[in-house]
């Protein structure tokens, strides 16, 4: 987010209609549930019966998998990003919609909801729509881990959920390219991502006063379809520490109504597609002797 330093005039009617606005976001905020699982103590001992590199590995190979299937599915995003006075907003950005495909099979974004934003001290930016449909969503594939240092850290409960903890971080920063750094906790049975936390880097900060922060957030995954971990809820809620002034923020993301696209399906197993196998002769069903006349 950049900085805003001159606020728009806002008319008495604005001003009223803005007001019922916060109220609304605000009721939404206070009544929408908190995805964060419950954790349990970290153990930071080394993990049993497997090598952490092994579990680098595996989660890994899985995350591009899921990548790869994620593409596959349609589903609704709703988008909120208030400026706070203490608790309470006083400017929102607000946008839902659903990422659906063409006749052609392209994937594309309809946007469903878009009322006026009302931020005035700060102002999205590009790189923060980017960061918002696709780094928020973490996925860490094998394609990608070379441009990680990854630190095991320990196991720790998450509600039912027995997982492996790593703290990650760029190995450098190449060119305007975006990366994730933070604290990954990955599923012990199914080797996927279940919760991430941590932020986008790096904050741009150029000559001339141009800022562009970014908060720390969290997200988390839930199994949707039996078989991947989808990203259902992101929260941030973080102060941004501009030269003009500190910005308090909370985003608040959905992810839902996840649908695979198509009657196209393929059944994968360690990254291989599994061919349907053909009947057999002696399961084929023999052609039934013609009707007399």
């Amino acid at each position: 987010m950049r900085f805003r330093s001159r606020p728009a005039q806002l008319t008495l009617p604005f001003l009223l209609s803005l007001a019922t606005l916060f109220g609304v976001l605000l009721s939404i905020v206070m009544l929408s549930p908190v995805a964060q699982a419950q954790e349990g103590p970290l153990d930071k001992s080394e993990p049993k019966g497997i090598p952490g590199e092994e579990i680098i590995k595996r989660f890994a190979a899985k995350e591009k998998q899921f990548k790869e299937a994620r593409d596959q599915y349609t589903f609704r995003q709703d988008v909120k990003v208030m400026t706070l006075d203490g608790d309470t907003p006083d400017g929102a950005y607000q946008q839902v919609f659903d990422v659906t495909f063409d006749d052609k099979g392209h994937k594309i974004k309809n946007v469903v909801f878009a009322p006026q934003p009302t931020l005035q001290r700060i102002q999205m930016t590009q790189e923060d729509f980017d960061d918002i449909e696709n780094r928020l969503p973490f996925v860490l594939t094998s394609d990608e881990i070379g441009e990680y240092d990854i630190l095991y850290v320990g196991q720790q409960k998450q509600d039912e959920l027995n997982t492996y903890v790593f703290d990650i971080a760029p190995k450098q920063i190449v060119g305007k390219k975006r990366y994730f750094q933070g604290r990954i906790w990955v599923d012990d049975h199914d080797f996927q991502i279940v919760e991430t936390y941590g932020k986008t880097v790096p904050d741009i900060r150029k000559k001339k006063g141009q800022e562009n922060l970014f908060p720390k957030f969290t997200t988390w995954r839930e199994q949707i379809d039996g078989q991947y971990w989808f990203p259902t809820y992101t929260r941030a809620e973080d102060t941004l520490k501009f030269s003009l002034g500190d910005v308090k923020i909370r985003e608040i993301i959905k992810y839902t109504n996840y649908r695979r696209f198509g009657s196209k399906s393929r059944i994968t197993y360690e990254g291989q597609e599994v061919k349907k196998a053909e009947p057999k002769p002696e399961d084929q069903k023999p052609p039934e002797p013609p009707k007399p006349q």
